[in-house]
């Protein structure tokens, strides 16, 4: 019985005892001078990340263009300066000059057109099956943004920064800024924090974009950087066709009415002869070719718009102006707050 008592005492006097209060650890509050050294960090960040993924670029790139040189030196040389290319083509200068009722500028403009689809198939679209610009474009900037959300810990845990307020910050700060609709721009901590990369609205805006400026979403530049190889091409061609006058290679590939009115302005090349020019020919093309490629090399490397590098630039160039408009603006005092 006095044991019942005694335990009925305890458990009245633990029911009447109150629960501990939890102790609140006050939040870290973080000047505003580590924030200004906080940001300039991240700036510095973002900068220095573009330097690996510039040598990614250089590095892809520069196989590239070296593929596409073989390519153009096994392939596409070959078989434009060949006999029987030059007499097809002959032809084809010659039915344009004659079916397009504009003369010889229709007939460049169409020749033109038919070596750039040429040199596609036969040198950019091969290539593109082992190093695709497109790919590159997107692997660089993944990697871009791997390695400033890695750099961004490393500031978080150098400064000591609690990572909701470090959170905060890097949401006040734009990564992508694009037109509307919202979902094609991105703060910061929306670019590093989006698993996968490719799930985030903005980074394939962004793709998009620099696919667009870069003539379309299409596995490999644009033809128009072999425009001046072509017109050259398409203008020695109606040359030659002028001087020469006959009608035999047309007439006899079309015949009747048709291979009479076409051998007015169509010229068959002797073989012979032609063989002799061919490695005139071939070294001028291929100087031709390699001048285009070179331009067109600079390009996918070096343009802040169209290059492979597009994407990584904006965001440098985005975090960059973001920062430098919030240190622009007056900031409050301790005596004012």
């Amino acid at each position: 019985m006095r044991y019942l008592i005694v335990a009925l005492i305890v458990t009245l006097v633990g029911c009447a005892t109150p629960e501990p209060t939890a102790i609140q650890t006050p939040e870290i509050r973080v000047s505003e001078s580590t924030w200004w050294a906080i940001d300039e960090d991240i700036d510095a960040a973002a900068l220095a990340a573009t330097g690996p993924a510039r040598n990614y670029a250089r590095g892809y790139m520069g196989s590239w263009v070296s593929l596409v040189r073989q390519r153009s030196e096994s392939d596409f040389i070959p078989w434009y300066t060949s006999y029987w290319t030059q007499q097809w083509l002959a032809i084809k200068v010659g039915w344009y000059t004659l079916s397009g009722g504009e003369g010889e500028d229709l007939a460049k403009k169409r020749l033109t057109s038919y070596l750039q689809e040429q040199y596609l198939e036969r040198v950019l679209d091969p290539v593109a099956e082992e190093i695709n610009p497109e790919v590159v474009r997107e692997n660089v900037l993944t990697l871009y943004i791997r390695l400033l959300g890695e750099q961004l810990q490393e500031i978080r845990r150098y400064y000591g920064v609690p990572q909701d307020q470090f959170d905060r910050r890097l949401e006040a700060i734009s990564s992508i800024a694009q037109d509307p609709p919202a979902a094609h721009s991105a703060s910061l901590y929306q670019l590093v924090h989006a698993h996968p990369i490719t799930s985030l609205p903005a980074y394939a805006a962004l793709i998009a974009r620099s696919r667009e400026a870069a003539d379309g979403a299409g596995p490999r530049p644009s033809g128009d950087s072999l425009l001046p190889v072509a017109e050259q091409a398409a203008e020695t061609l109606v040359a030659k066709l002028a001087l020469s006058g006959g009608a035999g290679v047309a007439a006899a590939a079309v015949g009747g009415v048709a291979g009479l009115a076409i051998s007015l302005g169509v010229a068959g090349f002797g073989a012979i002869a032609h063989e002799s020019d061919r490695p005139e020919m071939e070294a001028q093309v291929r100087e031709n070719l390699n001048s285009a490629l070179d331009e067109m090399w600079h390009s996918l490397m070096d343009d802040p718009v169209t290059g492979v590098m597009a994407g990584v630039y904006h965001i440098y160039e985005q975090i960059d102006r973001s920062l430098t408009a919030a240190h622009a603006r007056p900031v409050e005092s301790e005596s004012e707050r």
